[in-house]
């Protein structure tokens, strides 16, 4: 006899009754039995793929998630959605790809479950915009969901140190500058990469599966091991069963996720020192929730949060070191501790975060995680800006930054291609703001990452020499003085639009300012004279995307949100 009634599941509609006799007879044929079909649909999707290592575990665990549901008299069905790999998009025209990625991966998750009539999802996601993605389509869907990351790769081994990936993009600057010869970048590429999994460092997908445990979708633990592991399979088959128990007690993400649970995630963001996209994905999650979290709210919590994980790109460590330590529920207990931490929000476990941090003990015998009383700084890696150059705000990561002020002459770019070839040229000079612009969510279209240019002026030295700022996005592997998320965007008639070479540009990261030395009635002028650009793409998706798509303080948004949701999925 089935444990759940399907009587009052999305399911029913394809699986109770003589006229679904026709979509049952399509069970049928994929060897269900009729007890199966009597069964809740559970939805197990994972973002695998052959495109990188991020994802290549990834249908692995999937198979143990549905050992999970199985046992826990659900039936399990797999499907598997896109990803763009940001490491191998970055530096091209393909990263205009990767954000709107993000919104693929909801919305085709989202159609999936919807044309299916799921019950429940899990969902397996292993790259960068992958886990918002997977995320956000659970919270707009709202049938009992978890989440659960695939893991992150093994550091690789090179003259004795831990390597990343940075490593090598910040490798092909140092190329170009004559410090490492052709043969040495060779060596650090063949090494970097050694196994399945995500990129090591606190970047954007390690850190967006902290904010996995730390919103409460994912299992407490589930977001540290390493990829290749196979105690990963654990939590996977867990994860499947978890989901039953929400199914069963009737538990959805809009009572999981809420205004307090995204102050828990931008918390974790801000004390491992993450990834600036954070403050993309964070807000991107309040809409489909339907309401107001944007990147001036996440960065309140930045700047009152201790900075407490010592993580590269800032620091010293990667993800398997800070797993090996304790673990994401270390972090949140020593944080919850200080008074970081709302206790009483409601997790995948069926149990609040406070229950579930009851029995962590903090492990003083590591060296990666701080206890909130100690520091490594007393406010977070990442922090806001807002003034005259960007009125709806911009972000910058200091995590690992020496200083905290810098004031230069603007050298304009209107692509990430020209800045690129001129800092490979080193067409720049000491002191200098290189603006990358026309990058923003609608005038790329899609908000590219500046990795490829970051990395070549660290890796030529210049890191601390120059500042970046655009209105496009950063690589959570990104280090130095750069601002991202510069809004109103150029393509908008912003004003980082209106500056002209040589313009004098003041940043201070203390303050949270960000302004250009032009007068009102200077900047009123110059957008008098400012015409719009044409976007690159007339058809297309990218095209399709330019037409929807909000601006970056709010997320980048391409719909309304629960504001405007008329009826709920999970209720039809």
């Amino acid at each position: 006899m089935p444990r759940f009634n399907k009587k009052k599941l999305p399911s029913r509609h394809t699986s109770l009754g003589p006229d679904k006799a026709p979509q049952r007879s399509f069970y049928y044929a994929m060897k269900l039995t009729e007890k199966d079909v009597a069964k809740p649909f559970v939805g197990v999707v994972s973002t695998w793929n052959e495109a990188a290592p991020c994802n290549i575990a990834l249908m692995r665990q999937a198979q143990s998630v549905k050992k999970g549901v199985s046992a826990s008299h659900g039936t399990p069905r797999e499907f598997c959605t896109i990803t763009v790999t940001d490491g191998i998009a970055m530096g091209h025209e393909g990263m205009k790809s990767s954000l709107i990625s993000r919104e693929v991966i909801a919305d085709s998750a989202e159609l999936t479950v919807r044309g299916h009539c799921y019950d429940a999802l899990v969902g397996v996601a292993g790259c960068d915009k992958s886990l918002p993605g997977l995320m956000m389509s659970m919270v707009r869907l709202n049938v009992p969901s978890v989440f659960i990351y695939g893991g992150s790769i093994l550091p690789g081994r090179y003259n004795g140190k831990d390597i990343t990936v940075v490593d090598v993009f910040e490798g092909v600057g140092k190329y170009s500058s004559g410090k490492i010869s052709a043969k040495d970048l060779r060596k650090l590429e063949l090494k970097a990469c050694p196994s399945a999994g995500a990129c090591g460092g606190q970047f954007t997908a390690n850190t967006m599966a902290c904010v996995s445990e730390a919103i409460g979708l994912a299992l407490p633990y589930s977001a540290g091991t390493p990829a290749p592991y196979e105690e990963r399979d654990k939590y996977a088959y867990q994860s499947g069963k978890a989901v039953m128990n929400l199914l069963k007690k009737n538990i959805r993400p809009r009572d999981i996720v809420t205004r307090k649970s995204l102050e828990n995630a931008a918390t974790i963001v801000a004390a491992t020192g993450g990834s600036t996209n954070a403050a993309l994905h964070l807000p991107a999650l309040a809409n489909e929730i339907g309401i107001k979290f944007d990147l001036m709210d996440v960065a309140k919590i930045f700047k009152k949060t201790p900075y407490l994980a010592d993580l590269k790109p800032g620091g010293k460590y990667v993800a398997k070191d800070m797993w090996m330590a304790g673990g994401v529920p270390m972090l949140l207990k020593t944080l919850y501790d200080g008074g970081f931490i709302h206790g009483n929000c409601m997790t995948v476990t069926s149990k609040t975060m406070k229950e579930n941090l009851k029995n962590v003990k903090f492990n003083l015998k590591q060296k990666v995680l701080r206890k909130y009383n100690n520091p490594l700084s007393p406010d977070g890696g990442v922090v806001g800006l807002k003034g005259n150059l960007a009125p709806d705000g911009a972000i910058v990561k200091v995590a690992g930054l020496k200083r905290l002020q810098f004031t230069g002459r603007a050298r304009c770019f209107d692509t990430e291609e020209a800045a690129y070839s001129a800092v490979k040229n080193k067409k720049y000079k000491d002191g200098d703001i290189i603006i990358i612009r026309y990058e923003g969510p609608k005038g790329g279209p899609g908000m590219r990452e500046m990795l490829s240019t970051t990395g070549a002026i660290y890796g030529q030295g210049k890191g601390e020499k120059v500042a970046l700022i655009t209105d496009g996005r950063f690589s959570g592997a990104t280090r130095g003085f750069c601002v991202g998320h510069v809004g109103p965007e150029a393509a908008v008639g912003g004003p980082i639009a209106l500056l002209k070479n040589g313009d004098v540009i003041d940043i201070d990261a203390k303050k949270g300012t960000i302004n250009v030395r032009l007068s009102k009635k200077q900047l009123v002028a110059r957008r008098k004279k400012w015409r719009p650009r044409k976007i690159n793409f007339g058809s297309g998706t990218l095209w399709k995307y330019a037409q929807t798509v909000g601006p970056a303080y709010l997320g980048a948004p391409t719909h309304p949100g629960k504001k405007n949701e008329v009826k709920c999925y999970a209720d039809i």
